[in-house]
């Protein structure tokens, strides 16, 4: 499994530190007899199942990790990379091009930088998020994210009706870094329209975003040409949710910074961290929105 683990940490770009790290730390698993066996276990679950309970395979990694003494954020990055192995095969066996096994595996790295930017650990505090790739209902399609589920809910107005059963595609925006501009957000539309059309049998092919960048508070703060203004005109906002006054949940995507800190203290190097942190500080709430577009097939 090692030899793999540097495998996709090339085939990925992981910086020259922390794939240091993160082989230092899956080392010391290797040698840990009893760390070793629970890690193990946890890829061999995933393995006999795609579907199996994410919940108890992260704990039982990061306890691996505990056991080791390597710490739970790199742990359970470490037990996704290793599981990748075979959602690869998972994907070459449905005939999925294994570009799109690459890009999804990507996100890998994405949450590795947030983790080493927040919390100073290679590593990452979100490996919650990571099983909707390593299940098969979510894919990355060009530079957008994207899930296919059942909407759960209903709404209706004089475009659309929608009832729980029905199948939508859940928009997500990595923070990969690069540019986030029409040009690349309509070529993963188009990209997600070919690769969905096929599961949809007809269905109506409703894309939906639930996300701080489409609060609507927001939209008068952020500079017009952006291209977090332009992504908002992507979308209809049908909903939305208000964080509790002094809370501010999404601190760390945007700024690299957990809570609570001064506010003063947030860094303004962006244009949209120089309009939020303005907002904020003229006492803004924060919160995020619900948006919904049709695509025509």
């Amino acid at each position: 499994m090692r030899s793999y683990i540097i495998y996709l940490m090339d085939e990925l770009g992981f910086d020259k530190e922390a794939q240091e790290s993160l082989l230092a730390d899956f080392d010391k698993i290797e040698a840990n007899e009893e760390a070793k066996k629970e890690f193990y276990d946890c890829i061999a679950s995933y393995e006999a199942d795609i579907n199996v309970n994410y919940g108890t395979l992260l704990t039982n990694a990061e306890k691996a990790g505990e056991k080791a003494g390597v710490h739970k954020y790199s742990a359970g990055l470490l037990v996704f990379m290793c599981m990748s192995k075979h959602l690869k095969a998972c994907y070459e066996k449905e005939n999925i091009d294994l570009q799109i096994w690459h890009d999804s595996m990507l996100d890998l790295k994405w949450k590795l930088w947030e983790c080493k930017a927040v919390k100073g650990i290679w590593g990452s505090f979100v490996a919650w998020w990571f099983p909707g790739f390593f299940n098969m209902t979510r894919f990355a399609l060009g530079r957008l994210q994207f899930d296919f589920a059942r909407y759960g809910n209903t709404y209706k107005d004089e475009e659309f009706d929608l009832k729980p059963d029905d199948m939508i595609i859940g928009v997500h925006i990595p923070r990969t870094m690069t540019p986030f501009d029409k040009a690349s957000r309509d070529d993963a539309y188009a990209k997600a329209r070919e690769f969905f059309a096929p599961r949809l049998n007809g269905a109506p092919m409703i894309f939906t975003c639930y996300s701080w960048l489409l609060y609507p508070a927001y939209r008068d703060i952020i500079p017009e040409k952006s291209n977090t203004r332009s992504f908002m005109d992507d979308f209809k906002i049908i909903g939305q949710y208000d964080d509790k006054e002094g809370e501010y949940n999404d601190a760390w995507r945007l700024f690299d910074m957990d809570q609570p800190k001064d506010l003063n203290d947030y860094p303004e190097n962006t244009s949209l961290r120089r309009a939020i942190k303005k907002y904020l500080l003229d006492g803004g709430r924060t919160g995020e929105g619900l948006g919904i577009f049709k695509m025509e097939y």
